[in-house]
């Protein structure tokens, strides 16, 4: 298996890549996990996109987020793996390139993220800690957690 990625801003992302990408988002957030919520929330615009690929097919993707725009830190969001690509370890891959990404488009910094509950042991061996209490959102049980 060959793992790559690449990091883009809105504007360069072709539209092959913007389709699969929020395909992707959709098939998993709102079809799978049966949640009906607006996934284009006009962050993707001032965001960069990382793409993972396993073997040139699109297996997880993430939303790199400036600081300011979702929380004053910078943020990592809509994380997600494909189906066909889950158990592999894509999970640490995806989010320590998402981690390096931050670091090169947005320099060192704390990152925070909103992350579904059940995942929160998952983040913290990234080194991200829970900050906070339990929210709902779309009704998943979610937490707030900062990596500094």
């Amino acid at each position: 298996m060959t793992f790559s990625h690449i990091i883009r801003s809105f504007e360069e992302l072709t539209n092959h890549e913007m389709y699969n990408m929020l395909r992707l988002r959709s098939e998993v957030f709102v079809v799978e996990q049966n949640c009906v919520y607006l996934d284009l929330d006009n962050k993707d615009q001032k965001s960069y996109h990382l793409l993972y690929y396993i073997d040139n097919e699109l297996a997880g993707v993430t939303r790199l987020v400036p600081a300011g725009i979702s929380y004053p830190e910078i943020s990592i969001g809509r994380v997600v793996i494909a189906p066909s690509h889950r158990g592999l370890g894509l999970g640490v891959k995806l989010m320590e390139a998402s981690i390096a990404g931050c670091e090169e488009k947005f320099g060192k910094a704390d990152i925070r993220i909103s992350a579904q509950y059940h995942l929160s042991k998952f983040y913290q061996s990234l080194g991200f800690v829970e900050q906070g209490e339990v929210y709902d959102e779309d009704g998943i049980p979610h937490i707030e957690m900062l990596r500094s």
